[in-house]
């Protein structure tokens, strides 16, 4: 793990492979405290029981910030610390169903970034990699998470893909 982080990490991989571990893991080695922009929704008990145990993982010095559509305002109100933004597909899924401009949106999470000054690290589903959707909004979704992810790998430093929890360098 780098002593130092660079100024936008992009963690990417499928689900259950790790992702959010291994942001928080670089996030703790940065000097507390830090904030987690947490973009999940709690709409069943599943996803409660999944919110709950992410956050009785993290250990003190976390401040938690529940932003299922306002990513890029959370960062931007928390700019002067180490972040960390969890889930970026969560977070496009929420403004897709909230009818919102996804590209407006993309743009404004952008800016942030840009202004962020501490570290950043968000974290993202990798979706791309399976059998193309047979339905117009989840092709939707891929096509936008895709154009999303190559804006941010494109500006961040680094670039780190999740498999079987192992953590493999692309940028």
């Amino acid at each position: 793990m780098p002593s130092e982080l660079p100024h936008l990490t992009l963690v990417l991989g499928g689900a259950r492979s790790g992702k959010s571990r291994h942001a928080e893991a670089l996030i703790e080695a940065l000097p507390a405290p830090w904030t987690y922009v947490a973009t999940a929704q709690a709409w069943d008990e599943e996803m409660r029981e999944r919110i709950a145990l992410h956050r009785a993982r993290r250990p003190s010095g976390w401040e938690t910030v529940d932003a299922p559509l306002e990513l890029p305002e959370a960062i931007a109100a928390h700019a002067g610390r180490p972040i960390l933004g969890d889930c970026l597909t969560l977070w496009l899924t929420n403004l897709i169903l909230a009818e919102r401009d996804t590209a407006a949106a993309g743009a404004a999470l952008l800016a942030a970034c840009e202004r962020a000054c501490a570290p950043l690290v968000l974290v993202s589903n990798e979706v791309g990699l399976g059998i193309v959707p047979d339905n117009a909004l989840a092709r939707r979704f891929r096509d936008e998470a895709g154009r999303l992810h190559q804006a941010l790998a494109a500006r961040a430093s680094s670039v780190v893909f999740m498999v079987a929890g192992l953590p493999m360098q692309v940028k």
